[in-house]
């Protein structure tokens, strides 16, 4: 059965006549009569009697009548919410950065500042455990709008957001240090560049996220060679973190992450300034994205960012 049989029964229920209710739904008459006939075959009654003038329902008709308004009715409402459901996510802007980066500035810059404007944005969640590959898929697959990374020049797969197609604006700098736990006297357990008989057990970066290619373009241009011994490797950087507190070995940390650690002595620096790796925090979009509150977040955003 067709949704528009029910309108079609409803429209000659109200008429009693089939030109005028063809009329009405735009059809021509032969057509509105099968469709009617159709609908009676379907349910298996005559639901017009069509020896009176004007037409007639049948009991049956009239019970039918009262069903058919009720479902078209709920199908309207049900449409409609749809469609708010629709443009409500259109306007949305969808987010997606690292765990690291939602801890500190999302919470810091993006989300006030939507708050500010009235702007409704959707943080997906499971960005917090992507490689770095995920990202570019979201963001040329267009399943995101807006996403907040580290930049550094080796972090090659961020070369797909080319800037005929990309945009992106540098909201603020960072620095990863190298960090190491403290003894009671709160001096540090490790200190680089390490001995090639005593290597720092190193608690790295998988291969797959933003800082792994960052630290390791770093440290092999160090003229002394860091003597590290790779213990584990991790996506995120909180994690290192831990690990690091509990005396594990050493691990390169956003400065942001570390600095009260660092002030309470759980954590050193294991090595002078020429050790810490800067990097750039960057927010993307794609230039052709036609969300307005995209458009309106992204202008208020650039004017903000110059006044800083």
């Amino acid at each position: 059965m067709e949704i528009r049989w029910l309108e079609d029964f409803i429209a000659l229920a109200k008429t009693r006549h089939f030109s005028r209710a063809a009329d009405e739904q735009n059809v021509t008459q032969p057509t509105f009569s099968r469709r009617i006939k159709l609908l009676e075959e379907e349910m298996k009654v005559t639901l017009i009697d069509r020896n009176t003038l004007p037409l007639s329902l049948t009991p049956a008709g009239e019970i039918f009548l009262q069903s058919a308004e009720m479902i078209t009715r709920q199908l309207r409402d049900a449409k409609a919410r749809c469609l708010e459901i629709k443009e409500q996510e259109q306007s949305q802007i969808r987010f997606i950065t690292t765990q690291s980066l939602f801890l500190g500035y999302y919470r810091d810059f993006v989300e006030p500042l939507c708050q500010r404007l009235g702007i409704s944005i959707d943080v997906n969640m499971k960005s917090s455990a992507w490689a770095g590959a995920d990202f570019i898929n979201a963001m040329t697959g267009t399943e995101s709008d807006l996403m907040l990374c580290f930049w550094h020049p080796a972090i090659g797969f961020l070369n797909e957001l080319d800037e005929e197609h990309f945009e992106y604006v540098t909201i603020d700098r960072e620095i990863l240090v190298p960090c190491v736990a403290t003894n009671e006297q709160q001096q540090p357990l490790f200190e680089l560049p390490g001995t090639r008989k005593q290597p720092i057990p190193y608690i790295a970066y998988d291969d797959a996220t933003f800082l792994a290619p960052a630290v390791q373009h770093h440290l092999q241009r160090q003229h002394d060679v860091p003597q590290l011994q790779i213990l584990t490797s991790n996506i995120h950087a909180a994690s290192i973190k831990a690990m690091v507190k509990e005396g594990f070995g050493i691990g390169w940390l956003p400065k942001r992450l570390v600095n009260d650690s660092l002030s309470f002595g759980s954590l050193a620096l294991a090595g002078e300034v020429n050790w810490n790796v800067p990097l750039e925090i960057r927010l993307y979009r794609a230039r052709h994205n036609a969300n307005p509150n995209l458009q309106q977040f992204w202008q208020k955003m650039q004017d903000e960012h110059l006044r800083r």
